[in-house]
């Protein structure tokens, strides 16, 4: 059973197709335009989960001048976002047993009270660093939900043909979130060296200005978080009264064989290596991006504008793949593929370019631009078809089961990576030799992985 696919009888549906022997009815599967709705308010929580998880990186420069904060302090600021996948085992079980309004409700109240707990305008500085430490801590807590509910979701209000495409917008959310303050934190928070004065009673007023305008944009997330957590709390359903296929309403196992099965599967765990490491690099890599390119002489506005871009560009083209995958299926193995060889290829290239001193290869803001943006393309796109390949390899656990564990693997990743920043943050460039080497890696596994398409199975051959 570990490494095998699903039995007959595992995949036998609860949604019965009609017998003309026994005269019975199958029960209807149907589809109801609500669930764009529960998919926006799902995708606009991902969206600020990932805002207020990469709010420090892109500003570190501003942090250090307004609260004093250390290359390691936004180390661990950004650390904080995987150290709330610990009790990940917890989320998962309420989500299986309790459905999804009740996790996302729990997440929703921790991001707001994490929210909150660090916007308190206190002027002793000890004291306000770990309220927004623990701030960003109670915000890493809503990430087990947040990040791997998305095919859960998707299986549950979406009809076969747009389940890839529904993952690929919620899951995909939280990364365009964390884009979004690649932007935002640099335009609204001015940077150090934009306003250096001669004087130390100028200076210190610069620092007061830096400190607003960083206030400013935690009580602007703040506001956001709480209309949010209010519509959740008036509407957001647990499930449809109908449910939009065959797969969605078949049976699954239960919590404690869905924990065996994926881990005595050697081809799930193969697979989950191969998502957890390359995708848990580029999180930590991209959420001190700005200490990355530092050494390049790229300012803080412009590594903002290419994390920007790179997770963006990354978010549309795994949208525009993952309608792809839904239009053609049975190509998961193949689009992976594909992807992970683009971005070895383009990590090797931003990699050398960083060594130019030992390359000669010639280093110029559009080269550093164009290789940096195709690695986020690249790995940010696969994402969804990585779930998509999960939930088909492990049929019939339950969708927010096996995600769960791959993304608590992806954070692990990234938790030890910035981990040992904390300890190794003089020279980071071994940080871009970690990246092109996941991205190697995991191209080796998809190579060697043998896929199988079980619930594809029940949906296109069971309902017919």
């Amino acid at each position: 059973m570990g490494a095998g696919s699903s039995t007959e009888a595992e995949r036998e549906p609860l949604i019965v197709p009609p017998s003309v022997e026994t005269g019975t009815h199958p029960v209807n599967s149907r589809v109801y335009g609500r669930r764009w709705l529960v998919l926006t308010l799902f995708s606009l929580l991902a969206l600020m989960q990932g805002m207020v998880w990469n709010f420090w990186g892109p500003i570190q420069n501003s942090a250090a001048h307004a609260f004093g904060f250390t290359k390691s302090d936004i180390a661990i600021l950004v650390l904080w976002g995987p150290v709330g996948f610990v009790p990940w085992l917890l989320f998962m079980w309420l989500m299986d047993k309790k459905g999804l309004r009740a996790s996302l409700l729990l997440s929703t109240v921790f991001m707001l009270l994490g929210a909150a707990l660090r916007s308190i305008p206190l002027t002793g500085q000890p004291l306000r660093r770990w309220l927004i430490h623990g701030g960003q801590l109670l915000n890493g807590l809503a990430g087990p939900t947040i990040m791997s509910a998305g095919p859960f979701l998707s299986t549950t209000w979406f009809a076969p043909d747009q389940r890839a495409t529904a993952t690929a917008v919620a899951s995909l959310f939280s990364y365009l979130g964390g884009a979004a303050s690649f932007v935002v934190g640099p335009l609204v928070v001015p940077a150090p060296n934009d306003t250096q004065a001669i004087t130390t009673i100028s200076a210190a007023v610069s620092d007061s200005f830096i400190r607003d305008r960083i206030q400013l944009v935690m009580y602007a997330e703040l506001v956001a978080v709480a209309v949010l957590f209010a519509a959740v709390l008036l509407y957001f359903p647990a499930r449809p009264p109908v449910p939009p296929s065959v797969a969605a309403a078949s049976q699954r196992l239960s919590y404690r064989s869905s924990i065996c099965r994926l881990l005595s599967n050697l081809r799930f765990l193969m697979i989950a290596l191969a998502y957890a490491v390359p995708t848990g690099v580029i999180a930590g890599w991209s959420g001190v991006l700005d200490m990355v390119l530092t050494p390049a002489k790229v300012s803080q506005v412009d590594a903002g504008w290419i994390g920007f871009w790179s997770t963006v560009g990354g978010c549309v083209f795994g949208v525009a793949m993952a309608r792809f995958a839904d239009s053609i299926r049975g190509m998961l193995k193949l689009i992976l593929v594909l992807m992970l060889a683009g971005a070895s290829l383009a990590s090797t290239w931003f990699t050398l370019t960083c060594l130019t001193r030992y390359t000669h290869l010639p280093s110029t803001s559009a080269i550093l631009y164009t290789s940096c943006i195709l690695v986020g393309i690249f790995i940010n796109s696969s994402v969804p078809i990585f779930f998509e390949l999960f939930i088909e390899t492990v049929y019939p656990v339950p969708e927010g089961i096996t995600c769960g564990v791959v993304t608590f693997l992806g954070n692990l990743v990234t938790g030890l990576l910035l981990f040992f920043l904390t300890f190794y943050c003089k020279d980071i460039s071994w940080l871009n030799w970690c990246l092109t080497g996941s991205c190697l890696f995991s191209l080796v596994l998809i190579l060697f992985f043998r896929e199988s398409y079980d619930r594809l199975y029940l949906d296109v051959f069971v309902s017919v």
